[in-house]
């Protein structure tokens, strides 16, 4: 995990997104364990995503405050509450990267 992705934003990045993605690319149909080799790698591109889209809308006074957070204890209720202040509408910059990543994946499977 990212530093700062909070363990309830990848669950929900999962459920809600990976969850549809894997029915509609026909992934369902393949064996369990590929199934979950193909959810690692959609989750870990789709939060590198959005850990990239954070700290580029964080601008440099931000990515400098957010380093001196990561610097001890990490919170996530604080990381995220962190960029939900810092970020003008966080939820739906995230929730229209995971939409672009479902579209990228659905043009590529055609």
């Amino acid at each position: 995990m990212l530093p700062g992705m909070t363990d309830e934003l990848q669950s929900n990045l999962q459920s809600q997104a990976l969850a549809q993605l894997i029915k509609d690319l026909g992934i369902d149909t393949l064996s369990q364990d590929k199934q979950n080799e193909l959810i690692i790698k959609m989750t870990e591109v789709l939060l590198k995503r959005i850990f990239l889209e954070t700290m580029e809308k964080l601008g440099e006074k931000g990515r400098e405050e957010y380093e001196r957070m990561t610097e001890g204890d990490i919170i996530p209720e604080q990381m995220e509450a962190f960029f939900k202040e810092k970020i003008h509408n966080y939820d739906e910059m995230v929730q229209g990267i995971v939409v672009e990543f479902k579209e990228e994946m659905m043009t590529a499977n055609k």
